[in-house]
């Protein structure tokens, strides 16, 4: 099932015979734009802010918390906040087994195995490797950020940075945080300077994936990765 909505485009796999997750979604896109129209330092900042108040709606609130832990923008960790929130009302309506997938940034509750596929467009690792994500009851975020692809803001040069983190939010903002420290005159240097940004925030994830060039490195606790059918995604 997809569902488009403005900025938000998710993919939806979901055990779930009927729901309301658009409408939900239309709901906190709306408490989105409406915190944004008095706050627009919120839609363009790119360091974490202060709220001005404590009536926040969920969505705001959860993206002011994420920011300021990974030092980014809020608006770095909305795909991810959106996927959080969007799977926390699946569990809510009974789901045990759901994947939120928003552009790349995915919030996933499985009761049985499930591959999440790993797209990194690197002539060395390709497109057909797969996380291999054993079954779980609790949410798992898995989010990445690439210098080189998609419509987000990256001041890095990876391939892709994959973050798993337990918050979706968190593991997008993280994602973005890292992907910004991967630089440096050649492959092996930028992915060292990935690694050391990642070193600072470890007790935020679980794993981080890091694809630049002809380097890859990893820090922390990855699913296993695995081999998969190549697929292509429409940038």
């Amino acid at each position: 099932m997809e569902i488009n909505i403005g900025e938000t485009h998710i993919r939806l796999t979901t055990d779930l015979k009927s729901h309301s997750l658009e409408d939900y979604i239309y709901s906190i896109r709306a408490d989105l734009k409406s915190h944004i129209a008095h706050n627009q330092d919120f839609l363009h900042s790119m360091k974490p802010l202060k709220p001005k108040t404590d009536d926040l709606s969920p969505i705001v609130e959860r993206m002011y918390e994420s920011s300021d832990l990974c030092d980014v923008g809020p608006m770095a960790c909305v795909a991810g906040t959106v996927s959080e929130l969007s799977l926390d009302y699946l569990i809510s309506c009974g789901s045990k087994n759901s994947i939120v997938e928003n552009g790349g940034d995915i919030a996933v509750i499985n009761s049985r195995t499930v591959l999440c596929g790993i797209f990194s467009n690197n002539p060395v690792l390709g497109n057909d490797i797969a996380f291999k994500i054993k079954k779980r009851h609790k949410p798992l975020g898995i989010c990445t950020s690439s210098g080189k692809m998609g419509h987000s803001i990256s001041f890095g040069l990876s391939d892709s940075v994959t973050v798993i983190s337990k918050s979706p939010s968190i593991a997008d903002g993280l994602a973005t945080r890292i992907a910004n420290g991967v630089n440096g005159e050649d492959s092996q240097e930028r992915v060292y300077s990935g690694l050391e940004t990642a070193d600072d925030y470890d007790d935020l994830f679980e794993g981080v994936l890091i694809v630049c060039g002809g380097n890859v490195a990893t820090m922390g606790r990855l699913p296993d990765i695995v081999e998969t059918s190549d697929f292509d995604l429409k940038i």
